[in-house]
Formats: structure tokens, C-alpha cells, sequence
């Protein structure tokens, strides 16, 4: 079961680069010819898990298999639906804008969860999909990047950070002045979120200890701001340039906007619980040594 689900993934990853690839280079594929080739295999999939599981002993074979095919799918087909968002752009730009904006939906989605389970309890079953959440947020990163390598830079890396070629001169100069530091801040994102997802497994939570693993995966919330600062430059400032024709404005921006301050306000809310929480047993713990103290028998 293990080979076929890591199959399964491992065909949809490369049928989603494959389908990128071809549309950054003008050979775009329907949309169609993916959707049903990508149902063929996760039907095919998902029946012969459902035939295992009638077995006892394989009854409880789903969790981390069936949170992966999940999350997997909605990864994909809402990638999808921001690419169709998108129909007037070129190819690029969609494929770019659709994958980046699904990366930052499911990392937001991850650190809500956390919060959520404080303030609300019933989300304390909803914990362990975080990790599948921040691994394809992280490899939808890892696409996005390949898309602005392949498609817009098209592999000059001095173009990535700003420089352009001067007709005249045949040197580079500084063209784009915040679009280098933008992207900057994008691979210490892309370096950091890939540290995160690659130890995101029990393996590594064995060799580097509990309090050294738990360390590093709640910084996550630092990732988080890294990516806001870079989305927020290439959503609202990297086309403002004085020599170029401002675009018509991302609808994208106000969507933004509201799920930074969401996560940012359940971050906030959970912080307060927590110090409420704390602050209450602490005065517990005291009124209750005091207690102790006055009916303890002087010596």
C-alpha cells in the first residue's frame, strides 16, 4: 500500500511539471487531459485501498496516507481553480501566480490548526494534517521557483536579481531595484521551508530529540512572516515601477490582506488563552502554597 500511494504521488508531481513545462514553453496540454488522467489514478488507487481495508488487519490503515492524498488534491485543483482565476494572463504568469497563491493558502491553512486547537478544542483532531499541509505548501514553493527559473528569468540568474542587459552596452545594469531583493527574501523562504519539510517525519524527530525537533518546526511562524514580506512586494509593489504601465490590480490583494490579519488575529487570540491559562495556575499554585504555609505548624 505504501509503494502504490508513493506511486501515486510521485506520477501527479510529475504530471503537474510536465504540464508546467509544456506551458511555458507554448505546448499547452487541456486542462482536461490532466484532470482525468490525475481521477484515473487516484480512483485506481483508492480502490484497492478500500478493498484492503475490509481486512481486520488493515482497518486502520488510512491517517497519514489518506491526509496525503487529501491534501495532495486539494493542492492540485486548487491550483487549478487560481489558474482559471487568471484566463487574460500568459501562461507564465498564471501557472506562477496560481502555484505561489496555493503555496501560501496551504501554509496559512498549517498555522491556523495550531491556534485553532487552543481556542477551540474540537480542532485538536485537525493537529496532524499541519505536516502535510507544510510539505506541499513547501513543494508548491519548490514549483513556484522553477516556473520564475524556466519562465521569466529563463535561467540567467543575474536577471533574478534585478539586472537586465543594456541594448547599448551589452552589460548588465540594475533595472528592476526591488525585484532582487523580493526574490532574495523568496529563496530564504524556499531554504528555510525545505530545512522545515525535510524534517517533518518521525525519523528526524528520533535523531534530532524531541526539544531540538520541536524547536525547529515552531519556527515555522518565522517562515510565515518571510513569505508574507515577499508576497506582499511581488502583490502590491513590484509593478509600480515609473517607467512601466501600472497593471490592472491582482484581485488577489484583498484575499491577502484578510488572511494575514486572520492568521495573525488566531495567533494572537491563541497567545492570549495561553498567558490567561498560565497566568491562572501560577496564581493557583500561589494561593495555594500560602494556603499550606498558613496551617503548617510553626516549629
Amino acid at each position: 500500500m505504501i509503494v502504490a500511494w508513493l506511486s501515486l504521488g510521485c506520477r501527479l508531481i510529475i504530471a503537474i511539471f510536465g504540464y508546467i513545462i509544456g506551458a511555458t514553453r507554448g505546448q499547452r496540454l487541456p486542462a482536461t487531459h490532466f484532470l482525468n488522467k490525475s481521477a484515473f489514478w487516484i480512483r485506481e488507487i483508492m480502490t484497492e485501498t478500500v478493498n484492503n481495508s475490509r481486512t481486520p488487519s488493515n482497518r486502520m490503515t488510512f491517517g497519514w496516507k489518506t491526509r496525503h492524498l487529501v491534501v495532495l488534491l486539494v493542492a492540485v485543483l486548487g491550483t487549478y481553480a487560481f489558474m482559471e482565476s487568471r484566463a487574460q494572463w500568459s501562461d507564465m504568469h498564471r501557472w506562477n501566480r496560481a502555484v505561489g497563491d496555493m503555496s501560501v493558502v496551504l501554509l496559512a491553512l498549517s498555522l491556523t490548526i495550531g491556534p485553532m486547537a487552543r481556542l477551540l478544542p474540537v480542532f485538536r483532531n485537525a493537529i496532524p494534517w499541519r505536516r502535510e499541509l507544510g510539505i506541499y505548501g513547501v513543494l508548491l514553493a519548490a514549483v513556484h521557483t522553477v516556473i520564475i527559473l524556466a519562465g521569466w528569468v529563463e535561467w540567467d540568474l543575474v536577471r533574478l536579481f534585478g539586472y537586465e542587459i543594456h541594448p547599448q552596452t551589452g552589460l548588465y545594469v540594475m533595472l528592476k531595484h526591488g525585484f532582487g531583493l523580493g526574490n532574495v527574501i523568496g529563496i530564504i523562504a524556499l531554504v528555510y521551508g525545505l530545512a522545515l519539510a525535510l524534517t517533518s517525519n518521525n525519523l528526524s524527530q528520533r535523531l534530532l530529540s524531541g526539544p531540538v525537533w520541536k524547536f525547529l518546526q515552531q519556527s515555522s511562524y518565522v517562515l510565515w512572516m518571510v513569505i508574507v514580506i515577499h508576497t506582499a512586494y511581488f502583490l502590491y509593489l513590484n509593478f509600480q515601477d515609473f517607467h512601466r504601465r501600472v497593471p490592472d490590480p491582482n484581485w488577489a490583494q484583498i484575499p491577502f490582506a484578510g488572511l494575514v490579519m486572520f492568521v495573525t488575529l488566531l495567533q494572537f487570540l491563541a497567545f492570549v488563552k495561553t498567558w490567561r491559562a498560565k497566568r491562572g495556575t501560577a496564581r493557583a499554585v500561589s494561593s495555594w502554597e500560602q494556603k499550606t504555609e498558613a496551617v503548617t505548624p510553626q516549629a
